[in-house]
């Protein structure tokens, strides 16, 4: 097994040796920038800065992509060009905010210092993937009700990224965000109603803990999500004429 520093160095002398000129930066960024990495549980997800994306361009890197994703198993790298990187704020604000905070330069220079997003998008973003996480979630537990193992391997698999939605959560609300993800859970508790418990749950499954009543607790766990966003588009109205439909009516 390769050690996660042995992986990122040798990607980052693969991919440079196979883009030369034509790569800008790579960046690391997730739960190992942010010193939440878990071996065999956590991925190692970069970000590839070119100069040019055009299809010849990305042809060169195939071989390297196949490795990394084929033979290691990791998520493939989001390329962009430095250009559309920069352009990229407004559509992309809850994935470039948290690599602003959170990364580490693997090569070249960093291609978001200074990088401005708008929060009001942000904002638009959070809900968006909030309900759109939830209407999936739905779909799989109409599927799998009676299904303990599929239910719990879903649930495993979605907290994660639902700690990053209830973090982001916290920003749209103008709070600090606490490192300590149960602390994260506690104050989104108390801010929204939303049971913090049943997150915390999804991380003590990860650790393959015995739990016997999993779609009980897949149900309560769909209830946070809806708390949550409803406590965000009460909150925090996405609009003005929000505020004014409420106030005549």
């Amino acid at each position: 097994m390769i050690a996660r520093e042995e992986k990122l160095a040798e990607f980052t002398r693969r991919l440079h040796e196979a883009a030369g000129d034509n790569l800008h930066s790579i960046v690391l960024y997730g739960s190992a920038a942010r010193g939440e990495y878990h071996e065999h549980k956590s991925d190692l997800n970069l970000l590839c800065v070119l100069n040019s994306a055009k299809a010849n361009d990305l042809a060169r890197l195939a071989r390297v992509i196949h490795w990394w994703s084929g033979q290691l198993k990791e998520p493939p790298p989001q390329f962009f060009t430095f250009e559309e990187l920069r352009h990229s704020a407004d559509v992309f604000a809850i994935e470039l905010l948290d690599i602003g905070q959170n990364h580490k330069i693997l090569f070249g220079p960093d291609p978001v210092a200074g990088l401005e997003v708008p929060m009001n998008l942000h904002r638009i973003e959070v809900e968006h993937d909030l309900r759109a996480l939830l209407q999936k979630l739905r779909i799989h537990f109409v599927h799998y009700s009676e299904d303990d193992t599929q239910l719990r391997e879903i649930y495993v698999k979605s907290v994660s990224g639902m700690t990053v939605l209830l973090r982001h959560v916290l920003i749209a609300l103008g709070e600090d965000v606490p490192a300590d993800r149960s602390r994260l859970y506690q104050r989104i508790e108390e801010l929204t109603g939303a049971d913090a418990g049943v997150f915390e749950l999804g991380r003590t499954l990860r650790d393959n803990h015995p739990f016997a009543e999993i779609a009980r607790a897949f149900g309560k766990y769909l209830e946070a999500i809806s708390a949550v966003m409803y406590a965000l588009d009460a909150i925090v109205p996405k609009r003005e004429w929000q505020r004014l439909k409420k106030a005549h009516s």
